[in-house]
């Protein structure tokens, strides 16, 4: 396995990626600011993760698929079901491939019930 090499900002990363998930990533990241202008975008774990209250959501581009994951996935479901995943937290991500639809309605939705918990519940590292 490659070894990763973080980005030095958030606008490095998005550089550095290519095709669809160059694409995907820039649209994402334009709708996650857009719906929650108060985000912290920082590269965390060699991704994009936004915080508010703790970490709200990433946002990682791997070789064949870009993950939109949120900390408090588990409570969003009924925004977007396909959202799968398990383990720390509540933690859950929605795998986008080439080709998979994704409604930006739904982004600006999930982004704005994610920071809205953090703000009412707390931060989600703190909890577990």
């Amino acid at each position: 396995m490659k070894k990763v090499i973080p980005a030095a900002n958030p606008d490095a990363y998005v550089a550095a990626l290519a095709g669809w998930q160059r694409s995907f990533v820039e649209a994402l990241r334009a709708a996650v600011l857009e719906a929650v202008p108060v985000l912290e975008e920082r590269i965390k774990w060699t991704h994009l993760v936004y915080f508010s209250n703790g970490p709200v959501l990433l946002i990682r581009a791997e070789e064949e698929r870009v993950l939109f994951g949120f900390w408090r996935g588990k409570r969003l479901l009924h925004i977007e079901p396909r959202m799968t995943g398990g383990g720390k937290y509540e933690l859950r991500t929605l795998e986008l491939r080439e080709g998979t639809p994704l409604d930006r309605a739904t982004v600006l939705e999930l982004v704005r019930a994610a920071a809205a918990l953090n703000e009412s519940v707390g931060n989600p590292t703190t909890l577990a």
